[in-house]
């Protein structure tokens, strides 16, 4: 039976995270009745402040739907741009890697401030309604019925026309799903934790590091990152494989973290003084993927982690979501029925899902082992001369994902194939036995064959 889709429509959204709060704007504008039911606390409140996470960065894709909602202005004043990597080799200077054209930026911005501002956003609209330490128990999809408890333990039956699960990675509505017949579930969880430092800031107040770039400490097996904060400070990340003799299991005693220190990252001794208080007393997380088949029963759908949640090293999670709420809009515009609706999102966005969550993967080799690698730097090279030929159709492909509406899937193949082309055109010369002078006129002698 489908579910016309009509003005004033009720509608939940189970979570109040970055895409539900999202959502719930975009929907409540178009005239929905929203309520919003999350399972913990409001986290705006000051016992909550201080929770942890990566660092988000906010890209294209992103701030295209915030800007359409009116609030990436706002938001602006909250991000600090990144212009580029820098990548920290021991023993040399940083090198600067710049992500794109020089206006071209991904923006370092704290989880828990747009999270916060979101919400406020939400409270603003007079059509939504949330309500904290409400969780999701039970879905009865054949009914259109849902049921929450609330912190008193009391179940609530909730009736609504449609109902959607931004409720993150471990998703509620998801396990409901995957009950049902035919639901294709997927968990991988990669071999490497995290665990977050604070570079604090420089003794004279100011930044301790270049402010203008993600920085990067490549070691192969495992790295560091560094975002910038607002109040002059980085978000430090490590990721570390969890077992192993370089690993979290494997450095434990006040002794064996500094001699990793010491060897790995001595420039960072005297950027975190209290690095060795820091490693001890902050607690290790783990980076999950996970895919899933179909996102939607009848008039209920997952939306962002909750139907495609991946590592963080492509920087897309959020940007992701929020493209889905964008993507999820646009069908709305001639959608007539909400089972219809969210069919038609989920055949039309799974395959950009699944790209991005590999694309993702195959980033964090990047970083960690290939960023400092002199056959990557080369065919970098290579392709910023190829750039700057204005060789018609050749765009990079950290370019078509991050800078770009480009469709993930599309940008996955045209960057694979354009890998392979770099590949051959590495091979075609010793370029470094060669005057740079000469590299132009080469590179577009050989493209004539390699790329017609």
């Amino acid at each position: 039976m489908k579910i016309e889709i009509r003005e004033n429509d009720k509608v939940v959204i189970f979570g109040a995270g970055l895409v539900g709060s999202l959502l719930s704007i975009l929907l409540s504008r178009k005239g929905f009745q929203v309520e919003i039911h999350e399972k913990r606390p409001d986290l705006r409140f000051k016992a909550y402040a201080n929770l942890r996470s990566i660092n988000l960065a906010l890209s294209h894709r992103g701030w295209r739907i915030l800007e359409e909602a009116g609030l990436a202005d706002d938001l602006k004043k909250i991000a600090l741009p990144m212009y580029g990597r820098l990548v920290h080799i021991p023993g040399k200077e940083a090198v600067f890697q710049p992500y794109g054209k020089s206006e071209q930026a991904i923006y370092s911005i704290s989880r828990y401030k747009l999270n916060c501002f979101l919400l406020d956003k939400a409270e603003e609209e007079k059509n939504i309604k949330i309500y904290f330490e409400s969780k999701a128990e039970k879905f009865a999809f054949d009914k259109s019925l849902a049921y929450v408890a609330d912190i008193e333990g009391l179940r609530h039956r909730l009736e609504a026309k449609a109902f959607f699960g931004s409720d993150g990675a471990f998703s509620a509505l998801r396990y409901e799903m995957m009950r049902e017949d035919k639901f294709m579930y997927e968990q991988n969880y990669i071999e490497h934790g995290y665990k977050e430092f604070t570079i604090p800031p420089a003794p004279n107040g100011d930044w301790a590091l270049r402010k203008d770039g993600l920085h990067i400490w490549p070691r192969k097996s495992f790295m560091m990152i560094a975002l910038p904060n607002q109040d002059k400070t980085f978000t430090c990340t490590l990721f570390f494989p969890f077992e192993g003799k370089s690993s979290f299991s494997g450095i434990d005693s006040e002794n064996e973290i500094k001699t990793f220190f010491e060897k790995e990252f001595p420039d960072l001794i005297t950027l975190i003084p209290d690095y060795l208080s820091q490693y001890q007393n902050h607690p290790v997380a783990s980076l999950v993927t996970i895919k899933c088949a179909p996102w939607n029963n009848r008039n209920f759908l997952l939306i962002g982690d909750a139907a495609h949640a991946i590592v963080p090293f492509y920087g897309q999670g959020m940007n992701a979501g929020f493209e889905d709420c964008r993507i999820l809009m646009e069908h709305l515009q001639s959608a007539e029925s909400w089972d219809g609706l969210f069919s038609q999102f989920y055949k039309n966005r799974r395959a950009d899902a699944d790209a991005i969550s590999d694309l993702a993967l195959e980033n964090f080799i990047e970083m960690r082992d290939l960023i400092s690698d002199p056959e990557f730097i080369l065919k970098k090279k290579l392709e910023s001369i190829i750039v700057s030929l204005g060789i018609e159709n050749w765009i990079p492909q950290y370019t078509m994902v991050t800078f770009s509406d480009l469709p993930y899937s599309q940008a996955q193949e045209r960057g694979h194939h354009q890998a392979f082309v770099l590949e051959q055109l590495r091979k075609l010369e010793n370029w470094n036995d060669l005057e740079e002078t000469e590299w132009a006129e080469k590179v577009a002698v050989h493209l004539e064959m390699l790329w017609p």
